[in-house]
C-alpha cells in the first residue's frame, strides 16, 4: 500500500516539473501543456483512490468516494490517448495506452450500469477489473524499471511497446482467471 501512495503521490507532484523525466515524457509535457498534467494528476490520484474506495466498501463513504474515483478515472481515461499519441515511442505502444484506457473506462461504465440496476455482484466484478487495470501504471513503472537494470538498451523500443500492453493486461487476465477458477465465474455479469 505505502509503493502504491508513493507512486500516486509521485505522478500527482511531479506533473509539471519535467526536470526529472525522461526526454519522451518531457516532449509530452511541451506539446500538451494542460493535458499532461491532468493526466499525469488524475492517474495517480485514480492509483491512490481506487484502493481506497474497495477499503471503505460496506461504509456510508464508499457511495461518495466512488463517485470521486470515477470522475477521476473518466477524466484520466479521456486524456490517456492524447498523451500515448503525442510523440509516441512506438505506435504500438501508443496503441497499448489507447487500449488501456478503453477498457479501464468501459469497465467503469459496465461498472456504474450495473450498481445502478441494482447488479451488485457484478458491479464489484468490474470495479475489481477496473482496479487490476489500473494496477497496470505500477506495474508498467516496475517492469521499466527492471528493464533499465537489466535491458538491452539496443531492444528498448521493443519492450516498451511489448510493455504498454503486458503491464495492464496481465492484471486483468490474472483477476479474470481468478474469477474462474474461485467459483465466482463471470458468465452473465458484465453486462
Amino acid at each position: 500500500m505505502l509503493f502504491v501512495t508513493y507512486a500516486g503521490l509521485r505522478a500527482v507532484l511531479e506533473a509539471w516539473d519535467s526536470d526529472g523525466f525522461p526526454e519522451a515524457l518531457a516532449v509530452k509535457l511541451e506539446l500538451l501543456p494542460i493535458i499532461f498534467p491532468v493526466h499525469m494528476v488524475t492517474g495517480g490520484l485514480s492509483l491512490i483512490l481506487v484502493p481506497g474506495t474497495i477499503l471503505l466498501r460496506k461504509t456510508r463513504f464508499h457511495k461518495i468516494i466512488g463517485r470521486i474515483t470515477a470522475a477521476d478515472i473518466l477524466l484520466a481515461g479521456i486524456t490517456a490517448p492524447f498523451v500515448a499519441w503525442a510523440v509516441p515511442v512506438t505506435i504500438i505502444s501508443a496503441a497499448g495506452f489507447t487500449a488501456q484506457a478503453l477498457v479501464w473506462t468501459g469497465l467503469l461504465a459496465a461498472g456504474i450500469w450495473n450498481i445502478r440496476n441494482g447488479r451488485l455482484r457484478a458491479h464489484q466484478t468490474c470495479m475489481l477489473l477496473m482496479a487490476a487495470v489500473t494496477s497496470g501504471a505500477l506495474f508498467f513503472r516496475i517492469f521499466l524499471g527492471l528493464w533499465s537494470r537489466f535491458g538491452d538498451h539496443h531492444y528498448f523500443n521493443d519492450f516498451y511497446a511489448l510493455n504498454a500492453w503486458v503491464a495492464w493486461s496481465l492484471p486483468l487476465f490474472a483477476v479474470l482467471i481468478f474469477h474462474r477458477f474461485s467459483g465466482r465465474g463471470l458468465r452473465g455479469q458484465l453486462h
